[in-house]
């Protein structure tokens, strides 16, 4: 039996804004040479070990709260962090005051992704106020144990700022857009776009909310209804690989 692989602790942002009708997220194309190369999904990426260096810095939600909202022991505000750091590199959203950025927003993403700056030394450089509390934390999705590449990835529902501009980083992302969940879900089904499984999950669980108001009062309820942690598991079904997820009739360990 091959070596189960670590699910690398992620976080990823779901950023939504009113629209004349269904409220819109600000979707992004992975380059094909990434982990989830050619597909759409939201801004995000893994925690790094900067991302512990400025707990002083995370607003709004305590060290403590992080944890017993993320159900972990000391790293809850790492996850913030990460969110905030690859809303910013991705999108060019910065979840603190850009005018308190002393070289820019546009120079201070271009350093962050090209490797010339770290977030730790960005965030204490400039004393940024990071809004931990803009961040609802709405689901949990593990990758499963068959697949070399894991992820722990955390799901946060976020407001976009107003007078800032969202727009893909050009590389790791090679397009970007802003669209309805229902639409989105509706070209993933057409075959016009790709959708990974967690992404589709997220997509349809926005989708039953139809105005931007639903929507965040929903995504800032999640952690008082508790978020489930989602480990799917590779199953056979009629002969073809599907995706069980836990409590469904064939997931391992249900008793028929």
């Amino acid at each position: 039996m091959s070596e189960v692989s670590y699910a690398r602790p992620s976080s990823t942002v779901v950023l939504v804004r009113p629209a004349s009708g269904e409220p819109e997220l600000f979707m992004v194309r992975r380059h094909s040479q990434t982990s989830f190369g050619d597909a759409y999904a939201f801004p995000g990426g893994i925690v790094d070990p900067e991302d512990k260096l400025v707990h002083e810095y995370c607003r709004g939600v305590s060290s403590r709260d992080a944890d017993s909202r993320l159900g972990v022991s000391g790293e809850g505000l790492d996850y913030y962090s990460a969110a905030i750091r690859e809303l910013f590199e991705e999108s060019g959203v910065l979840l603190a005051n850009p005018d308190e950025v002393a070289e820019g927003p546009e120079a201070a993403r271009d350093a962050l992704n090209d490797g010339s700056d770290n977030w730790a030394d960005f965030v204490l450089r400039n004393e940024l106020e990071l809004q931990c509390d803009a961040l609802h934390y709405v689901s949990h999705w593990i990758t499963p144990p068959s697949i070399a590449k894991r992820y722990s990835t955390r799901f946060f529902v976020t407001t976009m700022p107003e007078r800032q501009t969202a727009i893909h980083c050009g590389g790791e992302l090679t397009d970007s857009c802003w669209i309805s969940a229902n639409d989105v879900l509706a070209a993933g089904r057409a075959g016009e776009l790709e959708l990974h499984f967690p992404t589709i999950k997220t997509l349809e669980s926005i989708a039953r909310h139809k105005t931007f108001d639903e929507l965040i009062d929903w995504a800032a309820s999640c952690v008082e209804w508790g978020v489930t942690s989602m480990l799917p598991i590779m199953v056979e079904r009629d002969g073809k690989e599907a995706v069980s997820l836990p409590g469904e009739i064939d997931y391992p360990g249900i008793q028929t």
